[in-house]
């Protein structure tokens, strides 16, 4: 676990203990003839033999383990003189991460004498517990003892290789697998600074997958890292090592993928395919430290991103036959890193401070394949939701939003309709409808929809109808925008932007131009333009502001933002593009009224945000 990763990702936990559904034998058995090979790689154990109410759901691990998947939770020891909360964490997992107990600075603070009391305390719950154990983390760049980083480069080769034999040899056949490697890459994808790397070069890495491999050869052996849950630039860089390394037959089984989420940076993009590429390389991936954090207080909108955030990475480990488990940060919000690590953020785990279960629980046990009661008894559905109305129209799309549900537990989601049937599903309150006929009216409803899979009654439709060919895009690429601005009346605007290809063939970015019409009001007539962050880079990305001469309120002006070089293939995104600009002289903007400006906090299709392609319009209405 990195102390602070970088946008976009997050971790997250509530409710009370929960005793477990009796198991029969002879659904313990179907469902251990049911785990694929892949799952062999950790196996899932210990939960058959529980003998709980009948009226309780299934813990995660049962639900995990017939899917031949383990369902984990990080832990420490400070936590485990928590009677509470170890009931749960005793009962619920089929296997256990020690956060800290078992880094460097805890189990080698000064060379060559070695420390495991804490790690052998988590081991040794874990076996009382008929839980398996993930080691975490062997080499890694934060977290070491003053004397590694003070080590003549000639020096750091054996003491690496000499840290592995002892930790790796202490627990061999305790631990089930190890993070060797943890975070090895900097987000642009270039290789992270650090003792093992200033004196070995990448090659520390396949030493360390070594001599791990020779300290225990049962163990399966991963390298681990955060922001690589989806495509981009540093999941390509992790993909090339382990291709390569895969190659010159170095021993690597496996690749973590941290999935520290947050609501507010959105989801990685393609995250199935991601895990998908690596399986294909031959090698097990699994989800290793997920959480998912917000901005506080929390909100429906919120919660319902969150719920759909824990729905996805489930469906995508399942969805890859070698994705072997998922570990979530620690299971609850009493003793997440989060609000230590993200000032006003948290509330980013299953079970809550109190160790109360989340509504969000259910939504991950229905991902899992319950489908049984027991869980938490919801029957009311949410308020309908209200103000449905037609936000711009293309010749190929019309764009919708409504005002936000209620639900006595929280509205994970809105169903949208056309002419009757489900088109989409959205957690926003907005959506976009597209691949539409020209010059066409089509009717539109809307329902919400909670995490006990509770729905409403449909809203009062509405007609929206598209515009004729040739005035507005319907091509290959289309942008989607979330506002990450707390204040419309500030000095500054902050759009964040994605652009996604919908086309059957790669579009060259460096043709590309997105433009986001603004007013400039009073003021500068001059503007400086910032990126903050971007999954492609920030140095590939172009601003500029211009006045456009539009008559059209609130687009007096637009920010274009283009690409220096690359290119998006067929069904991806570019990922986030975290962008902000200001007058030069700092004066405020109005932005209520801005055209393109939305309020959506989550990414949508942007109807009023326009991408050309050559010089050619593609998506989007301009004013």
């Amino acid at each position: 676990m990195t102390p602070a990763p970088l946008p976009p990702y997050g971790n997250n936990r509530h409710r009370s203990i929960r005793r477990r559904l009796s198991i029969t034998m002879a659904t313990v058995a179907a469902a251990l003839l049911a785990v694929p090979a892949a799952a062999a790689a950790l196996p899932v154990p210990h939960e058959a033999a529980a003998s709980v109410t009948a009226a309780a759901p299934p813990t995660l691990n049962q639900l995990a383990a017939a899917k031949g998947r383990y369902f984990a939770s990080a832990t420490d020891n400070p936590e485990l003189s928590d009677a509470p909360y170890t009931a749960v964490l005793g009962s619920e997992f089929g296997v256990i991460t020690p956060g800290n107990s078992m880094k460097w600075d805890t189990t080698e603070p000064t060379r060559g004498q070695f420390s495991f009391a804490k790690g052998d305390a988590v081991v040794s719950f874990a076996q009382a517990h008929g839980e398996d154990v993930r080691g975490h983390t062997l080499v890694w760049h934060s977290q070491l003892p003053g004397w590694v980083s003070a080590l003549p480069a000639s020096e750091v080769r054996s003491a690496m290789e000499s840290h592995i034999a002892g930790e790796a040899g202490h627990y061999k056949g305790q631990v089930k697998a190890w993070d060797v490697v943890n975070e090895p890459f900097n987000d642009d994808g270039t290789y992270r600074t650090s003792p093992f790397y200033n004196a070995m070069g990448k090659d520390f890495i396949t030493y360390a997958l070594q001599a791990a491999r020779a300290a225990d050869p049962a163990a399966k052996l991963y390298i681990n890292d955060y922001n690589t849950d989806g495509t981009g630039a540093k999941s390509d860089a992790m993909y090339n090592l382990v291709r390569d390394l895969k190659a010159a037959g170095v021993p690597i089984d496996g690749v973590g993928f941290q999935a520290h989420l947050a609501t507010q940076y959105g989801f990685p993009s393609q995250m199935q395919q991601n895990l998908q590429r690596f399986a294909d390389l031959g090698v097990d991936v699994a989800i290793t430290e997920l959480d998912v954090r917000m901005v506080l207080p929390a909100d429906a909108t919120k919660l319902a991103a969150q719920s759909t955030y824990y729905r996805q990475v489930t469906e995508a480990c399942l969805a890859v036959s070698r994705c072997v488990g998922i570990t979530i940060w620690d299971y609850t919000d009493k003793y997440s890193w989060v609000p230590g690590a993200f000032s006003g953020q948290g509330s980013a785990c299953l079970w809550d401070s109190n160790l109360q279960p989340k509504a969000v629980l259910d939504v991950v046990r229905t991902a899992l394949g319950y489908t049984g009661g027991g869980g938490t008894g919801d029957t009311q559905a949410p308020t309908v939701p209200a103000g449905l109305t037609v936000t711009g129209a293309t010749s190929s799309s019309v764009s919708l939003s409504w005002t936000a549900a209620t639900d006595n537990t929280g509205v994970t989601g809105y169903d949208v309709f056309r002419g009757g049937t489900q088109v989409g599903s959205s957690t926003a309150t907005t959506f976009t409808s597209t691949g539409l006929t020209a010059s066409t009216a089509y009717s539109f409803t809307v329902r919400a929809k909670d995490a006990a899979g509770n729905v409403s009654a449909q809203s009062t439709a509405v007609t929206g109808t598209t515009q004729a060919g040739g005035g507005t895009g319907g091509g290959t690429l289309k942008v989607q925008y979330k506002n990450n601005d707390s204040s419309a009346g500030d000095n500054q605007i902050r759009p964040w932007l994605q652009l996604v290809n919908t086309g059957s063939g790669a579009v060259g970015l460096s043709s590309v131009k997105v433009r986001y019409w603004f007013s400039g009001e009073a003021g500068a007539s001059t503007y400086s333009t910032a990126c903050d962050y971007a999954v492609i880079g920030c140095g590939s990305v172009t601003q500029s502001v211009s006045a456009s001469g539009s008559s059209t309120p609130g687009a007096d002006h637009y920010l274009e933002v283009g690409f220096s070089s690359g290119s998006l293939a067929a069904g991806a995104s570019t990922g986030e593009l975290q962008l902000r600009f200001n007058k030069t002289d700092w004066s405020n903007f109005s932005e209520t009224d801005d055209y393109s400006r939305g309020t959506n906090t989550t990414f949508a299709d942007a109807a009023k945000i326009a991408v050309y392609v050559g010089g050619t319009l593609v998506w989007g209405t301009a004013p």
